[in-house]
């Protein structure tokens, strides 16, 4: 029998269920993922940094976890919500459980909670902080939803930061540079700006020759030029892109030296923003690997996988010039649109060798649609 556990959100809502992973308290903005597969890959991505992950899927844990799958060291999200667990792990790969991966890395988890539910009041409310209750953290009559005791948990979430303004990168990052090399001989040096990176995207432009140099947030430009690099990537990552003053002065920088670019996710809306666009927070956010998005240069519509809860404020029925100092960066298209609520999914700089993508084109987890994207940017960076 598993211990009683509470999910409390900020405006009062209580959904009851059971300890599931470590026993504790756990505090976050809960966001909604609708990948059905993957969880391990989602649960050690970076941009799950203070973030508790509703799955909506109802089965969750059945093939374990295996050493091969993470997407970085640890497992970043603050905590897991699960319909369903497996009560065993059924893969040939597998190496452990997820409860037991949950337990050893000390992150808290509830299950046998109605996730639909809770993902359709995600949706209406918008995505708020919330916090996950079990064990010790749950004060006498908490289970039983007295008014009192809740009212002591829904405090403890309204004091946790909101992540509107949270300057995360720096928290994600990697300590040191690194070198992933190329399969046979480099064709390109990249710059991989670690923000939040996950493994498999410097392996996917490793498959295509370049090496790639992944530096730590805290990168200057004099010590990106110091590698002679043929292009320069920024990778995903959480937070508020409009809190990141820094890497967009960066990334200005990177622009007027001439570097051709890449960016996804995080990286994107730092693209943005380093144009002159605005960022604007959504309300529930895409999360998951089945999001629809239409490339509007060939009418294609790819399934890709995503993890964001901002956007770039960019027109998306005209080229636009960048705002910024009067369109110092020239012309700009909005390159892709997710098809669920037109959200700008894509830029393409028409006069600068600049392009990002707001998903994740690495599908870790998720469909390989996007895969042309690293091959898009080894061609710009041998056009250039």
């Amino acid at each position: 029998m598993r211990e009683p556990a509470l999910v409390v959100l900020e405006d009062g809502t209580v959904f009851s269920g059971h300890a599931y992973g470590a026993r504790g308290r756990t505090l976050g903005e809960i966001v909604f993922s609708t990948g059905m597969t993957g969880y391990q890959e989602t649960f050690t991505d970076p941009s799950y940094h203070r973030q508790i992950i509703v799955m909506t899927a109802p089965h969750i844990g059945n093939t374990g976890v295996n050493a091969e799958d993470p997407e970085s060291s640890r497992i970043w999200a603050s905590g897991i919500v699960v319909r369903d667990p497996a009560r065993r792990a059924s893969n040939w790969r597998a190496t452990g459980t997820l409860d037991e991966e949950l337990e050893q890395q000390n992150v808290v988890g509830i299950c046998d909670i109605d996730t639909r539910a809770l993902t359709l009041h995600l949706r209406d409310r918008g995505v708020m902080r919330a916090g996950i209750f079990s064990g010790g953290a749950l004060p006498a009559g908490a289970a039983e939803k007295n008014p009192a005791a809740i009212e002591v948990l829904v405090d403890l979430v309204k004091a946790e930061p909101s992540m509107a303004g949270a300057n995360l990168a720096s928290e994600v990052t990697t300590p040191e540079a690194y070198t992933v090399e190329p399969d046979g001989q480099p064709v390109a040096t990249v710059v991989a700006v670690d923000l939040g990176i996950k493994a498999r995207t410097p392996a996917r432009l490793a498959q295509r020759g370049a090496r790639v140099i992944v530096v730590p947030q805290s990168v200057t430009i004099s010590q990106i030029k110091a590698f002679a690099p043929d292009g320069v990537f920024f990778s995903n990552g959480p937070g508020d892109p409009e809190a990141s003053t820094a890497e967009v002065d960066l990334l200005r920088e990177v622009l007027d030296a001439g570097y051709p670019f890449f960016g996804i996710c995080f990286g994107n809306q730092l693209l943005g923003r380093a144009l002159g666009y605005g960022t604007y927070k959504l309300e529930y956010g895409h999360r998951g690997v089945n999001q629809p998005v239409l490339d509007r240069a060939t009418g294609k519509v790819e399934i890709t996988a995503h993890n964001h809860g901002f956007a770039v404020d960019a027109p998306t029925d005209h080229t636009s010039t960048a705002p910024f100092e009067d369109g110092k960066y020239g012309r700009v298209d909005v390159s892709h649109v997710g098809l669920n609520d037109g959200v700008v999914e894509g830029l393409n700089c028409l006069d600068i060798p600049a392009f990002s993508v707001q998903y994740h084109p690495e599908a870790a987890a998720g469909p390989h649609d996007a895969d042309y994207l690293f091959d898009r940017f080894i061609n710009l960076m041998e056009a250039n």
